[in-house]
């Protein structure tokens, strides 16, 4: 590469490992640098995802994180939770902001990426682009506002509905490519005026750095967990989408077997009501462990013999899924029950790396975790090694910064 090339990559809910969960811009941003490019990730300083976010006076601060790679920051207003108002706020001031960056950041990008949610930021990232004279890339994360349609309840021809309904059609048509972590997305994409010719899948992965430097767990936390059982385990997020109801349930119905045990690891909204559930069932084969940082989470899998994913049967889905869990549990060779309906993006069944079940059926559920505990161990170590070997040649982050470098045509 004759000349170090910059990009900009506009992500509102971009994090790093010190403030939320680091996730895929951070890493793909990380192994662009390491290719040679100039990286800027341009992030609010607060949303709702975030643990803990930054403070500062002006207007813009800029985070250094290894060479050729920099984190904006925009200053905008916090909000109590994720359905407040001052949300939408939050997302028009961080756009109003994007136009100020030529005059903050000395280095003009060759190429723009803006990654939705939230759609708002693409008028400000299309302005941006024919100003600089550079291509502009769109990213879906999440397909909005199909996703406030079909979960929030609210009607096509809501007032706000409608302009993001016209930022997203304008986005397909307008940008110089589209790319999605979600396979399937371009069918929705097409319907919506895309032409299939420009859509890229880049789907969510690992890092390698991240789990070759794995941390070991806490004494207080390897004290909590179960000995000398068979451990069906799951780590991240609580809520009422990750169907971990129905994963209490099939606990309840192997309470008397001694020999198994279910681990959950991680916080989130329904964390109190599962809490409940277990103590109502005397569920004493259920225990909860509080988040543990992304650098552990290796050795936590190491614990668990299964690694249990579901989701809610949701529309949706359809369109694929990439949930960062999902690339963990495969990196960790250990096999998986993948309960979600994401079409025809089948990651577990295709590397038999485990076992589908039927999201929200319990039995079925509970026929898998069977089929698992009959098993020898050389069978479910057959199992995890087809998911380690998938997620090392698909999911890695190095791979995945190869193929974004050449869908952004950064060699060229």
């Amino acid at each position: 590469m004759s000349q170090k090339k910059t990009v900009w990559i506009i992500n509102h809910y971009a994090s790093t490992p010190q403030t939320g969960f680091a996730g895929r811009h951070y890493y793909l941003g990380q192994e662009l640098a390491k290719l040679g490019y100039n990286v800027y990730i341009i992030a609010a300083s607060y949303t709702h995802i975030l643990r803990q976010p930054l403070t500062f006076e002006d207007d813009f601060y800029i985070e250094n994180h290894a060479p050729n790679f920099n984190y904006v920051w925009v200053k905008v207003p916090e909000y109590a939770e994720s359905r407040s108002k001052r949300r939408v706020l939050n997302w028009f001031e961080f756009s109003w902001k994007l136009l100020k960056l030529p005059k903050i950041l000395s280095e003009k990008p060759d190429v723009i990426l803006n990654s939705s949610l939230s759609l708002v930021s693409y008028m400000a990232a299309e302005k941006l682009a024919k100003k600089l004279k550079v291509p502009l890339y769109f990213e879906v994360r999440d397909i909005w506002p199909l996703t406030l349609l079909e979960l929030g309840g609210y009607s096509k021809s809501h007032p706000f509905i409608m302009l993001l309904q016209w930022i997203e059609d304008r986005a397909y048509k307008n940008s110089y490519k589209v790319i999605s972590n979600l396979k399937n997305s371009v069918e929705h994409m097409v319907s919506h005026g895309l032409e299939r010719s420009k859509f890229h899948w880049i789907p969510n992965g690992f890092s390698q750095d991240e789990v070759s430097n794995k941390e070991p767990l806490d004494p207080k936390i390897s004290a909590l967990l179960p000995k000398n059982k068979f451990i069906v385990g799951y780590t991240g997020t609580l809520g009422l989408a990750n169907c971990l109801h129905y994963l209490l349930q099939a606990a309840k119905e192997f309470k008397s077997n001694e020999d198994v045990a279910f681990v959950i690891v991680g916080k989130g909204d329904y964390k109190a009501e599962l809490q409940a559930y277990a103590q109502e069932y005397n569920l004493k084969n259920v225990t909860f462990i509080d988040p543990i940082p992304k650098i552990q989470i290796q050795s936590m899998l190491d614990q668990f013999d299964v690694c249990y994913i579901g989701l809610t049967q949701d529309p949706l889905f359809k369109y694929g899924v990439s949930p960062n869990k999902l690339f963990d549990y495969l990196y960790s060779g250990k096999p998986l029950l993948y309960g979600i309906d994401s079409g025809n993006y089948k990651p577990v069944s295709e590397a038999n790396a485990g076992f589908e079940f039927i999201p929200e059926d319990v039995q079925d559920l509970i026929k898998k975790i069977q089929l698992l505990i009959n098993m020898c161990a050389s069978e479910r170590q057959s199992m995890g090694y087809n998911g380690r070997k998938l997620a090392e040649t698909k999911y890695e982050y190095s791979h995945l910064a190869q193929e974004l470098e050449k869908v952004l045509e950064l060699q060229i």
